[in-house]
């Protein structure tokens, strides 16, 4: 028995869909709704939720090192060793017991996660002046509400740092976890790859280095309101 090809269904194509040009607005804009709004609310829902559970894990192990110097280096080498296996590897490392699955994706990004987060906490909380911190002890405050009141809101310009670099690694690394699940936007440009036509690949392309900008300047915007004191310091 003889297999036709697979020929992709483009519909009635325009002049622009039918000369494969470059980059057809008009297939791209009646494809949104069916295929980019879709992969993109993917590629964003992966990559918070990464973020969001790395962040929490990382925020732990650096209070602990910060209270508890001698766990600084174990974690950081674990952390650091995570962060040196390749995505791809590490995603065949995860399949077998895991399966192709988002968990399998999600344990790969959060174990890439920990070692910027952890390392922009810790490094935030240690640099914290001396001076403030005894000038909170001597008020009363306890431990707790030094770390609270006093080294976290200013250790928050590294902490939001390493958030910038850690998303924007992350929405990068969940283009590649095409290769384990049929999601985001990774999973568009996989398949057009395989396909001569270019404006799903371009497209694709374009929406996920948008996001990634787009992610980038709401930490950088976020970070200038909660930390207005920090512009004015290095105003002064």
């Amino acid at each position: 028995m003889s297999v036709s090809p697979v020929i992709p269904d483009y519909g009635d194509p325009s002049t622009c869909v039918a000369n494969n040009s470059t980059f057809c607005a008009d297939w791209f804009s009646d494809h949104w709704s069916t295929l980019f709004w879709p992969a993109l609310v993917q590629h964003i829902e992966l990559t918070v939720a990464a973020v969001a559970i790395g962040f929490v894990i990382a925020f732990l192990m650096a209070v602990l090192a910060h209270f508890q110097g001698w766990f600084a280096m174990p974690a950081s080498a674990v952390s650091s060793f995570l962060y040196t296996v390749p995505p791809l590897a590490l995603f065949q490392l995860l399949v077998p017991v895991t399966g192709f699955s988002v968990l399998t994706v999600e344990i790969a990004l959060v174990a890439y996660s920990l070692y910027l987060l952890f390392t922009t906490i810790l490094t935030g909380l240690r640099e914290v002046p001396e001076d403030a911190v005894r000038a909170a002890r001597g008020m009363g405050l306890t431990r707790r509400q030094i770390l609270f009141k006093v080294e976290l809101p200013m250790s928050l310009p590294s902490l939001i740092s390493g958030l910038r670099v850690t998303t924007v690694m992350t929405i990068g690394t969940v283009a590649i976890a095409a290769y384990v699940i049929d999601s985001g936007l990774g999973s568009l440009i996989l398949k057009a790859l395989q396909s001569p036509f270019n404006t799903q690949f371009i497209g694709a392309g374009a929406l996920a280095v948008a996001l990634a900008l787009s992610a980038d300047g709401l930490l950088v915007l976020a970070g200038r309101l909660l930390t207005p004191w920090a512009r004015s310091r290095k105003a002064a």
